[in-house]
C-alpha cells in the first residue's frame, strides 16, 4: 500500500513553496529600498494558500485522455498561481517615489521566516513519525 505525499503532508508542502516565494519578494523589496520609483510588492498568503488547497482538493487521482482535444495531464502543475500585489506604504516617501518601508519589510520578512520555520518543524515531525513507523514495521 503506497502512501502519497499529499496524504502525509497535506497542504503544508504548498505552504513551503508560498513562504519561500514570499521571502524572495520581501528580500527583493529590501534590496530595492533605495531604488527611485520602486514599488514594494507582496504576496497575499491567504489567497495563495486557498489556491493551493483548492488545487490539492481538485487534483484528479488519474486522468484518461479520450480525445486529442483534451488537455495533457503533464501540463497541469501542482503549484498554485502566486499573484503579487503592490503594497501601499504607511508613510509615503514623496522624494523619489519609492514605496519600500525598510522597517515594515524587515518585520514582514522575519514574520514570514518564523512561519516558514514553524512549517518546517511540523513537516520534520511528520517525517520522523513516518520513519518510526517504517522502522517498527520491518
Amino acid at each position: 500500500m503506497a502512501i502519497g505525499f499529499d496524504k502525509v503532508f497535506g497542504v503544508h508542502q504548498h505552504t513551503m513553496v508560498i513562504r519561500n516565494h514570499r521571502a524572495e519578494v520581501l528580500a527583493g523589496n529590501l534590496a530595492n529600498a533605495d531604488t527611485p520609483g520602486y514599488k514594494a510588492r507582496d504576496l497575499d498568503f491567504d489567497i495563495a494558500f486557498k489556491q493551493a488547497a483548492k488545487v490539492q482538493m481538485t487534483k484528479p487521482s488519474q486522468m484518461v485522455k479520450t480525445s486529442e482535444l483534451h488537455m495533457d495531464e503533464n501540463s497541469i502543475t501542482d503549484e498554485p498561481e502566486l499573484t503579487l500585489k503592490y503594497r501601499n506604504p504607511y508613510q509615503a516617501d514623496t522624494g523619489n517615489g519609492n514605496t519600500v518601508e525598510v522597517d515594515a519589510e524587515r518585520m514582514k520578512y522575519v514574520n514570514n521566516t518564523m512561519e516558514y520555520q514553524a512549517t518546517m518543524t511540523f513537516l520534520n515531525g511528520r517525517i520522523a513519525k513516518l520513519k518510526n513507523a517504517l522502522r517498527t514495521s520491518l
